[in-house]
Formats: structure tokens, sequence, C-alpha cells
């Protein structure tokens, strides 16, 4: 039910946007209205997600603690899966943003004969490593379409990812990448019996949105030429807010530019969110240091203390009645 609700979205979204592409009446609002409003509703939740976020009271300590403590000085300490200093959570978040380290650890259990086998689950840690890397890279590329002078360092990200040289134009890799590692984490939900129970149309359209997003640009490029010169001009004017809409732009640039809105649009309101969210994880984000340092919570509710000296004092002869030890007689 959930990948049919989600693939009837977005073959929906592509055929407003191809009547709205091949209408030149309303080109205007898909190629400009559309995404102006994406990209605001974009950054307006994305900073409210995070600000939210922030605002959260975090009073105490609570790291995942996946190896040994700060402790006694003949006791190794595992410095990166338990670090008690700055330079140690820096270097875990590091290794977690940009290699996905915990996922790498990852292991699956399956019942085999009657018994519990653990195992790796390697494959997940690298389609989400090769997707995620493979769509920033895309993403870099295409600041080339919306600048000029194209910076040098877009140029050699570029040249690099199409040194291949496959056919003409020249085959990017992260385009393969890209659509093989997308393809793998929807199939995954698909054949596993276990994924496919859980997930939700909320786990199927990013995937088949970001897909569809892929396999347009892919048609563009390699099948379906545009006029990437009028494709540019709508994409400078965008982005330095003279919007112009030339004449000769075929309709698969609009479906194109309507599935990335929409995308833009749903980001905050999704689980794409753990883009912002990864570096605002207090299980990631604080050192363990609660040995080495006392943290008062700054929300406590300010009540009178009763110390044991004042309650000895306030009961003293009820206690030595009753036999109770006193400290002061």
């Amino acid at each position: 039910m959930g990948i049919t609700v989600s693939l009837g979205a977005v073959l929906a979204i592509i055929f407003v946007a191809l009547i709205g592409g091949s209408t030149p009446g309303l080109q205007y609002v898909f190629g400009v209205f559309l995404p102006y409003v994406a990209f605001a509703v974009f950054l307006a939740g994305f900073a409210y997600r995070v600000v939210n976020w922030g605002r959260s009271p975090v009073p105490f300590r609570i790291p995942t603690t996946a190896g040994q403590e700060y402790s006694l000085p003949w006791i190794k300490q595992s410095k990166i899966d338990n670090p008690s200093t700055l330079w140690g959570v820096l270097i875990r978040m590091a290794l977690e943003i940009l290699v996905f380290r915990s996922l790498f650890r990852n292991t699956k259990a399956e019942l085999r004969s009657g018994h519990i086998v653990f195992g790796p689950a390697k494959w997940l840690w690298l389609g989400a490593l090769a997707f995620h890397w493979s769509f920033l890279i895309i993403a870099i590329r295409h600041v080339r379409l919306f600048v000029e002078p194209i910076p040098v360092v877009v140029q050699a990200l570029d040249t690099v990812d199409g040194m291949l040289q496959i056919g003409a134009p020249a085959l990017y890799i992260t385009d393969l990448l890209l659509v093989v590692a997308v393809t793998y984490l929807f199939l995954r939900r698909l054949v596993v019996p276990r994924m496919r129970y859980i997930s939700l149309p909320a786990d199927y359209f990013p995937l088949l949105l970001i897909f569809a997003i892929a396999t347009t640009g892919i048609l563009m490029r390699y099948f379906i030429r545009v006029d990437i010169v009028g494709v540019k001009t709508i994409l400078v004017g965008l982005s330095t807010f003279h919007p112009t809409i030339p004449e000769g732009i075929g309709a698969i640039f609009f479906i194109h530019l309507t599935l990335v809105a929409v995308l833009l649009a749903y980001f905050p309101f999704s689980k794409l969110m753990h883009l912002g969210g990864v570096f605002l994880s207090p299980t990631r984000n604080l050192a363990n240091n609660n040995r080495m340092k006392r943290h008062v919570n700054p929300w406590n509710y300010p009540v009178k203390v009763h110390t044991y000296e004042a309650y000895e004092n306030e009961f003293r002869e009820q206690m030595k009645e009753a036999g109770i030890p006193v400290e002061r007689e």
C-alpha cells in the first residue's frame, strides 16, 4: 500500500509538470514561481527544525558509550567511541558524518536452524555511502548552471567525475552510482520482509522521487537533448532574481525542475532532515565527562533541601527510642 501511494504521487507530479512544461502560459509558473516557493519553504522549514531542536533542553551528558570510558591511567580509553574531550567528539562526529562509521559497524541477526546468527551488514553501509556522496557531488556539479563564471573547484570536480569519457557527452560516474544506490535502497525495502513490514509511504516517496530526478536528468543529458544555453539562462536568472523563460525549452526540463522543487519543499518535513539533525544529536556531539565534571540541570525546579543533619536534629529522640543509630548524641 505504501509503495502504491508513493508511486502514484510521483507519477502525478510528473504528469502535472508535463502539462505545465508543454503549455507556454504555465511555464513561468513551473519554471519560476514553483522553484522560488519550494526554496523558501526549504529554508524556512530547515531553519525552524534546527532552531526547535537547538532549543530542546539537554541538561545532562547522554552520549552513546560504545567503548571504554576514561577511567584509571592504566586502563586504555576508547577515545573515539567514548570521547571525554572536544577533539575526541570532533573526530567521532567527522567519522559519523563523512563515512557513516556507526552504520559500518552495524550487524544483522538471522534465524538459522533455530539459532540466532549475527553477521555483518556492509552492503547497507556501502549503498548509503554511495548514495549520499554521489548526491552531494551531483549537487555541487550543478552549481555550474547557476553561476558565471564557473568556479574552479566545480570545474575540477566535473572533470574528475567525467574522467571515463565513455561516449559523448562524457559519462559521469556519480550518475551511475546514484541510480544503482537508490535502486538498491529501494529494492532492500521490498525484498527484505522485515523492512517491507515497517516501511511507510514516507520511506518510499523520497527514494522514488530521487530516482525520478536522476532518471530525468540522465534523459536530458544522454537521450532527450535540451537547449543547455536556455536552461542556464533560466537557472542563472533564478539565482540572480532576474527570472526569465526563453523559448524552446523542452518539457523534460520542467519535469526535472518540478521534481527537484518538490524534493526541496518536502525535505524539512521528512526523514531527510537527518542532514541537520546529525549535528544536533546529543548522543553523538557530547563528551562523556560525567566523572570529571559535575553537570547540574539548570531547569531544575527550586526545592527546599532537607539535609540528613537537619533530619537527625529534628527526629533524634525518636530515632534513639527506635534503636536507630545517630551520628550525634
